[in-house]
């Protein structure tokens, strides 16, 4: 252990992570030197030098896993989830061309425009939601495919380039881990009852811990998102499982823990009884959202606060992780949307430097997000949407009259829709980026509605 502290220590630049983004790395030096690998310490995040790193970030949403929500695009179109538009777009043009329709897509999604605004929001993280057939040959199981690495590789990459981490979550494992459509296929939870797609994805993660086990710029693996297909302490065995296989090839990078919709991580214990180290649990708070009260300033001030009462509020997480001594990552979060935009600004900066104040790590629901008719109005979820100009060129193809029919649509006209994804202009959201990058900090106790 001292050897790796040592090697570590090596590779510490000056001034690790500010609250706001890193300083790119210098010019003309090896990527993978750039940054210097994080680890956990208790309830911390750290860097090499032991000082508490202040990760604040976004999620690269519906890139190389699809919602289509994020896309306004509902069943009309004639796909609910990803795999239903790739068995769609087999069965109409071939694998082969489905395949390269894909690649237009996310060559499209993120571009360097992207990675550039992301670092003008002052963000030094980025989780990046995968589904596992970017790494897998879906005809071959446990074989790569022939370019397993690209869009990973080229991830980290433009991240590290700009001073920032990436958290590499799988987000829909080999037969799915619960029945969301995010998982990759709507409603087929097969992950639990298919015993080979356990095995698969242990096998995954030794292949990604294999070629990054070295990489500073990775900041931990999330090993499943959301795998609430099962009962808790299925789960909590499945990704201690998870744990050993990446700890088998490597030793050096932080193992996400995800936590369970019915009893967050309870079902863990203390990881340090069970012989895990260099971890840390993450959860999904999502304040106003799916069922826990509206959006508004009173409930993220109940939570961020720690209003009295039976409700949850970050007091209550961080009495847990003490006792737990384990450190926490915000994975999922959304304190601006549907709040207007002012108001919406000072919330997010509340929420990143209340989690900041506890060591905790926090990553954004998400980076961007489209609609039919363009514009931030009152909110959207996406730190940047499609400006309201190109509304109608953002969801159908040129001369369209309405929004895309995966089903019928004619390939020329799918594929100008995926390509205008790399060019249609962007409504940022202006307060939340003046909010995120200004020197004040802000107390949720110290905001009122506008």
């Amino acid at each position: 252990m001292q050897e790796l502290e040592e090697t570590m220590r090596k590779h510490m630049m000056a001034a690790l992570i500010a609250t706001a983004a890193l300083m790119p790395a210098a010019q003309g030096a090896p990527a993978w030197a750039s940054l210097p690998m994080l680890h956990t310490e208790g309830t911390k995040w750290v860097g090499a030098d032991g000082r508490q790193a202040i990760l604040r970030g976004t999620n690269l949403g519906n890139w190389l896993i699809n919602e289509f929500w994020m896309m306004e695009l509902d069943k009309s179109s004639g796909v609910e989830d990803q795999c239903t538009l790739e068995a769609v777009l087999d069965r109409r043009f071939g694998h082969a061309e489905r395949e390269r329709l894909f690649k237009v897509f996310r060559d499209n999604w993120i571009t360097t425009r992207d990675w550039d605004l992301m670092q003008r929001h002052g963000l030094n993280v980025v989780r990046l939601p995968f589904i596992h057939s970017v790494i897998e040959d879906e005809k071959k199981p446990r074989t790569l495919r022939a370019d397993a690495w690209r869009y990973l590789d080229d991830a980290i990459d433009q991240a590290e380039k700009r001073g920032m981490y990436v958290v590499l979550d799988l987000h829909g494992a080999a037969g799915s881990q619960g029945i969301e459509h995010h998982s990759g296929c709507a409603g087929r939870n097969e992950y639990w009852s298919v015993p080979d797609n356990q095995v698969r994805t242990e096998w995954l993660w030794q292949q990604i811990a294999t070629r990054y086990r070295d990489r500073g710029g990775v900041a931990g693996y999330s090993v499943l998102n959301e795998p609430w297909g099962t009962d808790p302490d299925t789960m909590a065995a499945n990704v201690r499982r998870l744990y050993q296989a990446i700890r088998a090839v490597d030793p050096n990078h932080v193992i996400i823990l995800p936590g369970h919709s019915k009893n967050g991580i309870d079902a863990y214990g203390k990881p340090g009884d069970h012989g895990m180290r260099n971890v840390a649990f993450e959860m999904h708070p999502y304040p106003g959202h799916f069922g826990w009260g509206k959006p508004g300033l009173k409930v993220h001030r109940d939570w961020l606060a720690c209003a009295p009462g039976e409700g949850d509020t970050v007091c209550k997480w961080d009495e847990r992780l003490r006792r737990l001594d384990t450190a926490f990552f915000v994975g999922e979060m959304q304190p601006w949307a549907m709040m207007g935009l002012e108001l919406g600004g000072q919330v997010a900066r509340a929420s990143f430097d209340t989690y900041a104040k506890y060591g905790w790590a926090a990553t954004a629901w998400s980076w961007k997000v489209v609609t039919q008719q363009g514009g931030q109005g009152n909110g959207k979820w996406g730190f940047v949407t499609n400006a309201a100009v190109a509304a109608v060129a953002a969801v159908a193809p040129p001369a369209a009259k309405a929004p895309i029919v995966f089903t019928s649509a004619p390939k020329a006209d799918i594929e100008a829709l995926f390509r205008s994804f790399g060019t249609q202009p962007y409504a940022l959201h202006e307060p939340l980026l003046r909010w995120l990058t200004t020197s004040t900090p802000r107390d949720i106790r110290e905001i009122h509605d506008q």
